[in-house]
């Protein structure tokens, strides 16, 4: 039987504990000989990050014990945290950030990096086999008290010593050196770029006694950023560049010559978030795997100079690509299938997981997107999904619009517990690409640039509208949120249309002028982000200040739900700390929730169950339900 109930008042199996146990999943995969290795984030395990080992001959299993999480600081986002050498594991841990070393077992870990004269001091990333049994990666020491005053060196590790072996830039991709061991390449760029503004590939020789001599830039400039890299020989790399707007794979010869192996207007790359992203690998006879707009698998062929899709189940692969014998290993998933560690046979087209891939939940209950473009915005539309309920005759449901973060990022469909635990209750989503988002070309990526706080509210703010116009959306039900540059999105949005009737907002920028170096609220690889996003500071004071929603609050549409971690070293609380307090005593009514022991992003399971039933109830009290099953939040004024 069907049963008829208003929107938002479904009765869900999938509860904010279920969700949350069904979070984390697989990340940095990569293959050693045979044996599949990744990480694997635990929510129930206060977000620790295990390492994961899969022999051909053998169950997966956890290499280090509960002790240990490997996972690192660099650029604060993070980047490829461990490495597998013919005798032991390397990895960073995130307690002490040292380097540490231990058998294929696990047993024993010791340190190779020494303890820091200060707290998290020194950080090390990006772990690569160097020459001689060396592990080569990027080390940041902490100069001073400001989180800007960072220097970084490409050092390596050896013998319990660390050695710099060069530098070039600000900011550094770890080194890799040639087949024959006489070169070494690695990405750089410095403020006021972002890597993906302008990122050069350089490459220098190795010294005899192995630093790095006088750097040559071969691929890069101001307005083309490299994005990854991998020597195809000693005279020549594969890199994903954009010279011409598109992220396209090219061969750049030491001397600096090019050729573009298959031009299209398709972005084959990403945004460097993360140093140690993959998204392509040769395959041998002219042909790679890629992933085309950041996360559909596909062929790239020189010979014939075109770029195909792969056709499989898995529709979101992530950027971890490694091949071997004719199989190509990553961690992938879809709408419908949760992101797993895979192999692809390429040849028969068979899918082998190695971490689990079974829908937690009865498939019916998985909302499944709608692509569709609004105007110029792309976005996907998550109706209502719930097979034993139907809303009454003529009501429509509400709808939130959810702003992904970065801004320079994607939103890519797979399985969302989060987004499944409002639609299986009544309750629609919609995620926004807006003007800014990765996947579509420099030209739309840029169309952000110093209109943040503009482009990207007008976009959500068309999606949701045409929703409401369409009679998909309830026009007096609408609610936005978002995380770190989506909560910014969200903040602006309530404080400067009048489209929403609530919003979430989730570790947000909210003081424009603070989260400058000036300001002192961000960290460095983010500091110079805004006079790209904003304008020049500060020549563009004033405008920094217009369209900060903490200068705004008197303009609020609505109810507002905060919610921060405390130990966020990128958006820090403070800047929500200041919102709330000017909201006190205004008649605004509003929520301000506050975790202990996470940073940017919640990692533990208790905090994504605390964020699921705080929205749910948050959006009950404003579009006038009773969600069942769900703790009320209190609301101030």
């Amino acid at each position: 039987m069907v049963e008829i109930a208003s929107y938002g008042t479904w009765v869900s199996p999938i509860t904010a504990a279920a969700a949350a146990a069904a979070g984390g999943g697989p990340d940095w995969v990569d293959l050693y000989g045979t044996d599949v290795w990744w990480t694997e984030s635990r929510p129930a395990e206060s977000g620790r990050v295990a390492l994961m080992r899969k022999p051909a001959d053998g169950d997966a299993h956890e290499v280090l014990d509960a002790r240990w999480s490997v996972r690192n600081r660099l650029h604060e986002y993070g980047s490829r945290s461990w490495l597998v050498l013919p005798d032991r594991v390397v990895f960073t841990n995130w307690a002490d950030q040292r380097v540490y070393q231990a058998g294929w077992d696990g047993a024993d870990p010791e340190p190779i990096t020494p303890a820091p004269e200060r707290e998290h001091g020194w950080r090390y990333g990006d772990l690569l086999a160097g020459r001689d049994g060396q592990v080569w990666c990027v080390r940041e020491t902490v100069t001073g008290d400001a989180p800007t005053d960072i220097r970084r060196d490409l050092v390596a590790l050896a013998g319990g010593q660390v050695r710099v072996l060069g530098a070039s830039h600000h900011f550094l991709s770890g080194p890799k050196h040639s087949p024959d061991g006489r070169h070494a390449a690695w990405i750089g760029w410095d403020h006021p770029a972002m890597p993906w503004d302008a990122a050069e590939l350089c490459v220098a020789p190795i010294r005899p006694d192995g630093t790095f001599g006088p750097h040559r830039v071969v691929a890069g400039g101001p307005r083309e950023a490299v994005c990854q890299f991998e020597w195809e020989d000693s005279a020549s790399l594969l890199a994903l560049t954009d010279p011409d707007g598109w992220w396209n794979l090219h061969r750049i010869g030491i001397d600096g010559t090019s050729r573009n192996l298959a031009p299209a207007d398709l972005e084959l790359g990403g945004p460097l978030w993360r140093m140690g992203c993959r998204w392509f690998t040769p395959l041998g006879s002219g042909r790679f795997a890629v992933l085309r707009s950041g996360g559909q698998l596909a062929i790239l062929d020189e010979r014939s100079r075109t770029v195909t899709d792969v056709d499989t189940d898995l529709t979101a692969w992530r950027p971890d690509l490694v091949a071997a014998d004719g199989v190509l290993y990553s961690a992938a998933g879809s709408a419908s299938l949760p992101v797993a560690v895979v192999g692809l046979d390429l040849s028969r087209g068979e899918v082998t997981t190695y971490s689990p891939q079974v829908p937690p939940f009865d498939p019916a209950l998985l909302p499944q997107p709608r692509e569709r473009v609004f105007g110029k915005v792309p976005a996907y539309v998550y109706p209502p999904t719930n097979p034993g309920y139907t809303a009454p005759d003529g009501e429509k449901p509400p709808f939130v619009v959810y702003v992904h973060g970065g801004p320079t990022g994607k939103y890519t469909p797979t399985v969302n517990l989060d987004v499944a635990y409002l639609t299986s209750r009544g309750i629609g989503v919609v995620a926004v690409n807006y003007g800014g988002s990765t996947g579509y070309g420099r030209a739309f990526r840029e169309s952000l640039n110093e209109q943040w706080g503009v482009v990207d509210v007008d976009d959500c703010a068309t999606v949701a509208l045409a929703l409401a116009e369409e009679g998909v959306a309830d026009p007096a039900r609408l609610a936005i949120m978002g995380g770190s540059a989506g909560g910014w999105t969200s903040a602006a949005s309530i404080t400067s249309t009048r489209v929403y009737a609530c919003a979430t907002i989730l570790y947000p920028i909210l003081d424009l002028a603070g989260w400058t170096a000036e300001g002192g609220e961000v960290h460095d690889f983010e500091s110079r982000y805004l006079e790209g996003l904003v304008g020049p500071w500060p020549q563009q004071r004033q405008r920094y200040a217009e369209r900060s929603p903490i200068h705004r609050v008197d303009q609020l549409a609505g109810p507002v739900l905060l919610m921060q971690g405390l130990e966020d070293r990128i958006c820090p609380p403070e800047q929500a700390d200041r919102f709330v307090a000017s909201l006190s005593g205004g008649g605004i009514p509003h929520a301000y929730l506050t975790f202990a022991g996470e940073q940017h992003g919640f990692r533990k399971a208790e905090t994504q169950r605390t964020a699921l039933e705080a929205q749910v109830s948050f959006y009950g009290q404003v579009f006038g339900f009773t969600p069942p099953d769900v703790p009320a939040l209190e609301l101030r004024v």
